[in-house]
């Protein structure tokens, strides 16, 4: 009676023990990025003035060795290191498919025209 009991006990110690595991590793899962990759945190837009858009947005990302924080195709993406310390942005093709990439004259960020002639423009701070 007392050696079925205490199966008991210690099968219910472990069924709870092996529960608390399963929700910490759900848990830690949920709140890492895989390698190489990026979300997007925060992101804001200000339409106050007329004609004129202004966006910002924070991104997370989990990179490589060898890679920092960029964007790729108009999204946040890990980009190769030297791009952004050689500051040529348009090397991370940081455009849409139908637009072009252009540097701006003090390579503080680039242009991404459209073919309709809009223009959009990406400073990094």
């Amino acid at each position: 009676m007392h050696f079925l009991r205490l199966v008991r006990a210690l099968t219910a110690a472990a069924c709870c023990f092996l529960l608390l595991l399963l929700t910490h590793q759900q848990i830690i899962r949920e709140g890492q990025l895989l390698a190489g990759t990026c979300e997007i945190v925060t992101l804001d837009r200000d339409s106050s003035q007329p004609r004129r858009t202004i966006a910002r947005q924070t991104a997370r990302c989990a990179c490589r060795k060898g890679q920092i924080a960029g964007t790729t195709g108009g999204r946040p993406a890990c980009v190769d290191v030297t791009i952004v310390s050689s500051r040529q942005w348009c090397q991370m093709a940081p455009c849409l498919e139908d637009e072009s990439c252009g540097l701006l004259f003090n390579q503080s960020g680039w242009t991404c025209t459209q073919p309709g002639g809009r223009v959009k423009t990406t400073t990094v701070s």
